[in-house]
């Protein structure tokens, strides 16, 4: 695909927003991958060149989590080597899966994506429980780093929720402790599937890029700004960028 002056102008400020919203109260994803589709790149490099610019936020995030001491490398690392196994997986089957039959798919993710990630219900935090690993923490954070690595290699956005879901619903882990291994098996599976991309000539280098730096820029502003009540317009910005990707697909505008 070649890029225009347009594509950059309607990906990049969306991938602001997708980082402001993401800092607030988290779907950035729903808000991201749709932006590359609204400029009009092909479903499959649109998901190659959103695990460009999505790895940078994620890697920052991972990164401090580390430097916080809240990531248990004893169960970072098992649960890492089957993100890497997961996240090819799924990468590899995006890459062989018709464009038509992606949009399919689509239709059908999108929505069970952003009810997952909007519903605030689904989020448990076992404040009572230690932060330290057993027997089923360690089966829990294997099997959804390997399930949920498919699923992010093939599609992505609401990858971090879910991995927090099932650590703090299955793996009982305080939000704290979900939230770094999650970020950490997150910033595996991203960087897999992008290696898959890059290898396969999908990833737009410039635009993924220029996306990238818009991300972090959004994700500064938004997390440094006191919003009492910042929440309450995550899910009105997430379901008009989905409304406007809908009227894409349908071929509206």
């Amino acid at each position: 695909m070649t890029l225009t002056p347009q594509t950059f102008f309607i990906v990049c400020p969306l991938l602001f927003l997708a980082g402001f919203v993401d800092s607030i109260g988290g779907g950035g994803g729903l808000i991201s991958l749709p932006a590359y589709l609204i400029a009009g790149l092909p479903i499959h490099q649109a998901i190659a060149t959103n695990k460009l610019s999505s790895t940078f936020g994620t890697a920052l995030a991972a990164l401090r989590f580390i430097k916080n001491r809240l990531v248990n490398f004893r169960l970072a690392v098992p649960s890492v080597i089957m993100a890497v196994i997961g996240s090819s997986l799924g990468a590899n089957l995006s890459l062989r899966m018709d464009e038509k039959v992606m949009h399919y798919i689509l239709f059908l993710v999108l929505p069970v994506t952003a009810f997952v990630v909007l519903n605030k219900n689904l989020f448990h935090d076992n404040e009572d429980n230690p932060a330290g690993i057993n027997r089923r923490t360690y089966i829990t954070a294997m099997t959804a780093a390997f399930i949920i690595g498919i699923y992010d290699g093939f599609y992505g956005p609401g990858t971090g929720t879910f991995l927090i879901i099932a650590f703090t619903v299955f793996a009982k882990m305080n939000i704290r402790s979900a939230n770094a291994h999650t970020k950490v098996i997150n910033l595996t599976t991203n960087l897999t599937a992008l290696t898959v991309f890059l290898l396969d000539g999908q990833v737009l280098l410039p635009l993924g890029l220029a996306a990238a730096v818009c991300n972090m820029a959004g994700n500064y502003l938004g997390s440094g700004l006191v919003l009492t009540k910042g929440t309450k317009i995550v899910k009105p910005i997430i379901l008009i960028v989905l409304f406007l990707l809908l009227l894409k697909i349908l071929g509206i505008f």
